[in-house]
């Protein structure tokens, strides 16, 4: 950790990496952009990934997700896996994805998992396959080898480096991964997000085939995708019992912006809609919020916000607050400090929310 480039301060928390503190991000974000933007830049550069959202004018709209790119002729989208190929979208489809999957253990590290039918055995017999932790069965984890964000302390990284992998596997493949030991599917990443038309038409043969017996759909993203998707998610997951995990990263708009290379609107407003649909399945929970609290910069404030505007929405929404791991671009940070953790939570409650839980305990640290 060094000191902030516009303040000179040193007494605080500072990534070297971005090179300004968290205050002089909010305060005197024109100012610092260009800096932090050349850091995103040099971040997509070191696996191919476009740099930026392309806008060309004579180019295809993809309209999958908050970038809106406008994709070239033989161009990639942001996400590097949506292609414009003769003046027609490919890749992200309904027929195949990049991605892999497993079976993961239940009860699982998962953040809705103290809340959820696998973890708790909340909605039994409805929606859970006993009363308690569903032990003996397994959640098939889905993970998607790109995403529509570019956070500079992205804790799943290394799916960048597979983004571009020739090995597609069909949604009727992944389906197919279903037995008689799976009672949720969840998919997460990289995000969900650029290949969304996937893990809809996977969810929905694996329910056909499985129909009469629990099988939860869940997805883990930064909620960034096109609004038209909303409604086929939710759907899917209101019916099964399962949930959306949105990570809200940060609440003003120059933190986020800093620290994912993109806006928060997206999300935020989708996260809202979401909300609206909270009372059609009270239990188990259908959404959660998460946040990871990321050393001087996803500070008290940041969650103030966040949870203030959850609160809003629902005081009922569980909210997760998770340990951060020194990572990819700012592994000069510190872990979470157990009373920075023990801070935002206490902040969370005093805006209204009922539910929050401090999550990755194990990854926080002693120093105050």
């Amino acid at each position: 950790m060094g000191k902030c480039k516009y303040c000179n301060r040193s007494s605080i928390i500072v990534s070297d990496t971005l090179g300004y503190c968290g205050e002089c991000i909010r305060t005197h974000f024109d100012e610092v952009w260009p800096d932090i933007d050349k850091v995103h830049e040099a971040s997509r550069k070191r696996f191919g990934l476009p740099v930026h959202a392309p806008k060309d004018p004579h180019g295809v709209r993809c309209r999958g997700c908050v970038r809106d790119c406008q994709i070239p002729e033989s161009g990639l989208g942001y996400c590097g896996i949506r292609r414009n190929e003769k003046g027609r979208i490919k890749g992200g489809t309904a027929r195949e994805g990049n991605l892999s999957f497993y079976y993961d253990s239940l009860p699982t590290n998962c953040v809705a998992d103290w809340v959820c039918p696998g973890g708790t055995g909340a909605g039994y017999p409805t929606y859970a396959v006993r009363d308690g932790s569903e032990y003996g069965h397994y959640n098939l984890a889905v993970f998607y080898h790109a995403c529509s964000f570019n956070c500079l302390y992205c804790q799943n990284w290394s799916f960048k480096e597979r983004t571009f992998s020739k090995t597609m596997i069909s949604a009727r493949h992944v389906a197919g991964a279903v037995n008689n030991q799976t009672s949720c599917i969840c998919y997460f990443g990289g995000d969900p997000t650029p290949q969304i038309l996937h893990a809809i038409a996977t969810s929905r043969l694996a329910i056909k085939a499985n129909k009469g017996r629990i099988l939860r759909i869940c997805w883990e993203s930064n909620g960034s995708m096109n609004e038209r998707f909303l409604k086929p998610m939710a759907e899917l997951s209101l019916g099964s019992g399962g949930c959306i995990k949105f990570d809200l990263k940060a609440w003003t708009e120059e933190i986020h912006t800093a620290l994912c290379g993109v806006t928060k609107k997206a999300t935020f407003e989708n996260f809202k809609k979401l909300a609206a649909r909270i009372d059609e399945r009270p239990a188990p929970p259908f959404l959660i919020a998460s946040t990871l609290l990321v050393p001087g910069y996803v500070d008290e404030k940041e969650v103030e916000g966040i949870a203030r505007f959850v609160s809003s929405l629902n005081p009922d929404i569980p909210y997760v607050l998770l340990g951060f791991y020194p990572h990819f671009y700012m592994n000069d940070l510190p872990a979470t400090s157990q009373s920075h953790a023990m801070t935002c939570k206490e902040i969370a409650q005093n805006m209204g929310l009922k539910n929050v839980r401090i999550g990755n305990i194990q990854l926080l640290s002693h120093a105050y």
